[in-house]
């Protein structure tokens, strides 16, 4: 039980700081922080009461008792300074997520893609079965329109974010892993070193914990592997009879159809002790196969809670998505906006794998705004071949984040691409002018970022909107 009264975020306005600053809110304790710009988030939080600074001062940590920095703050920042020499302990985000996990049944989702629709999807139903869960989701739970709660349930419901090494803090009963692939160079130069960021992530499991890992996943499967070799208990889930027929604990969709909702139904089959596997029919609203595997994923959960089946599966077909992961913003002149985080090349092909399903006789575009030299130049090869589901592709410049600027334009991917329609449109404002100029009734345009290209499609929109 944490006993300080008062804490304080620098960074406050990310989606991390902001969904522990919430929980921490709803729990009684006092709370502000700090971040250098505004954000949506931000503002939802002075609506909560939470007071929020902008720019950095070391009088804004003034009567705390615990100050949590973002990865992105360094020892440099005034506050932080302040904090230190006022012998304020400082810490953290995954220094301080353990802490709140504790004497909880905590469920933590991780993997290089789909963790935040996976953990939303969990949150979700155990809200949706009365089981009042506390959650933190590195996006908005569209349902719920918040990306944290604190719930006086016993289940304890995160994302765990692997940046960093931030999911190493928390403290689990039930692990869920919905792939693994290489990713965030800048932090795991090999897929070996992100592969033992994930086992050590295993390794966090008490004795009577348990792992659910996607068996259509080469990097899972393995890490199912690691897993078992341990007391834990493994549940494998997927499309795929190969291999979970062979391993202890399974659960898989079958007879999977497109409903006119845009997403699939499907029967369930498990052999999960207890539960009525093979009677359980699923239906979601969310597009793509991928959504598919992580409502099993919810639903492997469901069975370790003892929670029934079918009542999980009606929940999920309630689930209309978390912010930004295919989220519709709006359409004018019979042109459809998408937002979606996809960054990585895997992601992207099942964003626009989902769209081409929903949306099969009308023209898609992808605005790709790459996230980071690291990763544009390390996933080269595989960024190459993640449009095919596109009829048309813009590439904007890369979104630099937290790395320094660097002598290379993603001009030099859309130059090596062999897509018939690709092409580099620079900034965003470029962006913007060229689909104004290029779309037509009946387009579908999807901008795929996970960095500040979502404001393409609100301009668009607008554009649009007053140009009517």
């Amino acid at each position: 039980m944490l006993t300080m009264t008062h804490v304080h975020f620098i960074g406050i306005g990310g989606t991390g700081l902001s969904a522990i600053a919430r929980l921490l809110k709803e729990s009684g304790y006092e709370v502000s922080g700090s971040d250098r710009l505004f954000s949506p988030f931000a503002e939802d939080l002075q609506k909560q009461g939470i007071t929020v600074h902008f720019g950095h001062q070391p009088q804004y940590i003034h009567g705390a008792d615990w100050v949590v920095r973002s990865s992105a703050v360094t020892d440099e920042n005034p506050e932080v300074k302040a904090a230190l020499q006022a012998g304020i302990p400082v810490y953290k985000r995954a220094d301080f997520l353990g802490r709140l996990m504790t004497g909880r049944n905590g469920i933590a989702v991780a993997g290089t893609h789909g963790k935040t629709t996976t953990t939303a999807m969990i949150a979700w139903m155990l809200h949706a079965l009365k089981r009042d869960p506390s959650f933190i989701v590195g996006g908005v739970v569209n349902n719920l329109m918040v990306n944290a709660r604190a719930g006086k349930g016993e289940t304890f419901v995160i994302e765990a974010d692997e940046y960093d090494g931030m999911f190493l803090g928390l403290k689990p009963r039930i692990e869920v892993v919905t792939n693994l692939e290489h990713d965030h160079p800048d932090c795991y130069p090999t897929y070996a070193d992100m592969v033992l960021a994930f086992e050590k992530f295993v390794d966090l499991l008490p004795p009577d914990g348990a792992l659910i890992a996607c068996g259509d996943d080469a990097g899972a499967l393995a890490l199912s592997a690691h897993a078992g070799s341990q007391a834990w208990k493994v549940i494998l889930y997927g499309l795929h009879d190969q291999p979970l027929g062979g391993s202890p604990h399974w659960m898989k969709a079958r007879d999977l159809t497109r409903n006119d909702r845009g997403g699939f139904d499907f029967s369930v089959m498990t052999n999960l002790e207890g539960t009525e596997g093979g009677r359980v029919r699923g239906s979601l609203q969310v597009p793509g196969e991928h959504n598919v595997r992580n409502a099993l994923a919810c639903l492997c959960v469901a069975a370790l809670l003892g929670l029934p089946l079918q009542e999980a599966a009606e929940t999920l077909s309630e689930f209309i998505g978390a912010g930004r992961r295919f989220e519709v913003r709006g359409e004018a002149n019979g042109i459809l906006a998408i937002d979606d985080y996809a960054h990585h090349p895997t992601e992207i092909r099942a964003t626009l794998s989902a769209a081409r399903s929903r949306y099969p006789h009308r023209r898609i575009w992808a605005v790709w705004q790459p996230h980071t030299y690291s990763r544009t130049r390390t996933l080269f090869k595989e960024f190459l071949l993640a449009f095919p589901d596109a009829d048309r592709v813009l590439v904007t410049e890369i979104y630099a984040s937290r790395e320094a600027r660097q002598d290379f334009s993603s001009a030099e991917v859309v130059n090596s691409m062999s897509h018939p329609s690709a092409r580099y449109s620079g900034s965003l404002q470029e962006t913007s002018d060229i689909l104004m100029r290029e779309l037509r009734p009946g387009d579908v345009f999807i901008v795929l970022s996970a960095g500040d290209a979502d404001q393409i499609s609100a301009n668009v929109l607008k554009g649009l909107q007053e140009g009517s």
